[in-house]
């Protein structure tokens, strides 16, 4: 039993054993069977491409082979273009050495004509030299001159008729040149001085008191000049008490200290109590008013223009103008008049700064205030201070340049002399002292009366006309003509405190007169 069931055993694993390889080579021809269909597959594929690179590759080639085509038949005709070109460029060429061959005899031809023309010139020039010096000693015989003198007398009179011709010309442009510049500045400066108002005189101040009695010179004196001699030291004037009934006058180069002279004497004939304390209490007193006042006029001008950014210094400073006067003409006020007409002269010019026009215009005599204390004019001197200060360099130039000190720089410059001249030259703005007046006349006379050929000379309408007699012997019309050019320009030169044109006017007159004996009837 044992055996047969251990055969039996072994022919069941004998059976499985054939069944799993019967499997297993199913599984493997499986394996193989697909393996043969994908490896079929991937051949057609890759036919599939290698046909289609074929395809591509070929239309490539194709394409490439057109490019190549058409590139070769461009070039084609571009060598054809170019051969054609230098075909014509070679005809060209050819062309213009015939013509050059041609020119070239033409000019040879020339040049032997010139040759000839020349030798025949000379032929003709040496022929006319012996004629013009057959002719010159002639004329010379005639005309009892040789021909240096002929030449030297035609020369002058070539050089007469040339000046009298330019002279002419010359007083025609100026005459137009002066005429078209007169009417637009004149334009110009009406518009400006009718946009602003003033007053037409000036104020100024005064340096004499009225007392209300000649008692008050004896107390303002003081028991043995105590009185005089504090408020002399206090305030830093010079009071003149004379016999002139009910007045004292001040005398003291510094306005300002004479201010405050004037208002602590008239504080203390009010107040009643004058003594060494009170007059020093009260001057006291008074010059903390006056600094006041000073600030307050010169915060007062800056408003007045509307100028801004001002140093402290120059506010005091232009303060103090107020109580200085230039021929009776207050200065603070004449300094606002020049910055506004500066302005509007430079917005009628349209210039791109009018506010630095009304700075200098404002600025331009601050140095008045302290000339007395610097050497130098007071144009400099206002343009240091203005420096110093920190003001803008062309306003510093504006002020050293309105009296022609400096060469000007800006058009602010002449702005600036220009509203100083107008402010200072219109009725009733100053008042000249009778001196001064006929010493500007007698230097006009003068000027003139230095030129040879006058005869007489007369300065008329208060200086603005010089009238002058000539010789009319020793100066011919061209001459006269001439001395009021040179006399114009010296006045111009050495006159320079006279705002405004003054008129040369020449005067050349020649009279004769002859008596007649009469008739033999109205003699018998």
């Amino acid at each position: 039993m044992m055996v047969e069931l251990l055969s039996l055993l072994i022919g069941v694993a004998g059976l499985g054993l054939l069944i799993y390889a019967y499997f297993l080579r199913s599984k493997a021809q499986q394996l193989l069977y697909k393996a043969e269909v994908d490896r079929v597959a991937v051949e057609k594929e890759i036919t599939a491409e290698r046909r289609e690179a074929m395809f591509r590759l070929k239309d490539e080639l194709q394409k490439r082979r057109q490019d190549f085509k058409n590139e070769l038949k461009r070039e084609q005709l571009e060598i054809e273009k170019a051969q054609n070109r230098l075909t014509a460029q070679r005809e060209a060429l050819k062309e213009k050495e015939e013509w050059i061959s041609s020119a070239r005899a033409s000019v040879q031809e020339s040049e032997k004509e010139y040759v000839r023309l020349i030798e025949q010139a000379k032929h003709l020039q040496e022929q006319l030299r012996e004629q013009n010096m057959e002719l010159s000693k002639k004329l010379e015989t005639v005309a009892m001159m040789s021909q240096e003198e002929a030449k030297e007398a035609l020369f002058q009179a070539l050089e007469k008729e040339v000046r009298a011709s330019h002279e002419r010309w010359l007083q025609k442009m100026e005459e137009e040149v002066r005429s078209t510049a007169k009417e637009r500045a004149s334009r110009i400066l009406i518009d400006t001085m009718q946009r602003y108002t003033s007053d037409c005189v000036a104020g100024s101040t005064s340096c004499v008191i009225q007392l209300p009695n000649d008692d008050m010179k004896g107390r303002i004196i003081g028991k043995e000049g105590r009185n005089i001699k504090v408020l002399e030291l206090s305030t830093g004037v010079d009071i003149i008490i004379d016999d002139t009934p009910e007045i004292i006058t001040l005398s003291s180069f510094n306005p300002v200290r004479r201010e405050v002279a004037r208002r602590s004497i008239e504080k203390l004939l009010v107040d009643g109590r004058i003594n060494p304390s009170r007059i020093e209490e009260t001057v006291s007193q008074v010059e903390r008013e006056v600094q006041e006042i000073i600030a307050e006029k010169g915060k007062d001008a800056l408003n007045k223009v509307n100028v801004h950014n001002v140093a402290p210094e120059l506010i005091q400073l232009l303060g103090e103008l107020h109580f200085r006067t230039s021929f009776s003409q207050d200065v603070l006020v004449h300094s606002i008049e020049v910055a506004s007409m500066a302005r509007m002269l430079a917005e009628e010019l349209g210039l791109p700064r009018p506010d630095l026009a009304a700075r200098a215009g404002l600025f331009h005599d601050i140095g008045k205030v302290v000339s007395s204390e610097h050497e130098g004019p007071h144009a400099q001197v206002g343009a240091e201070i203005a420096q110093r200060c920190g003001e803008d360099p062309i306003v510093v130039n504006a002020i050293a340049a309105h009296h022609e000190e400096v060469p000007f720089k800006t058009p602010y410059d002449i702005l600036v002399m220009i509203a100083d001249t107008i402010s200072a030259s219109r009725p009733g703005a100053r008042r000249e002292t009778l001196a001064a007046y006929l010493k500007r006349l007698e230097r006009l006379e003068g000027i003139a009366n230095e030129f040879i050929g006058v005869k007489r000379a007369y300065a008329l309408q208060a200086g603005r006309e010089i009238r002058i007699i000539v010789e009319e012997e020793r100066l011919g019309d061209s001459e006269s003509t001439q001395l009021a050019y040179e006399v114009a320009r010296r006045v111009e030169s050495e006159v320079k405190n006279f705002p405004g044109p003054i008129k040369v006017n020449v005067i050349r007159e020649k009279r004769t007169s002859l008596m007649t004996s009469g008739s033999k009837e109205a003699r018998s």
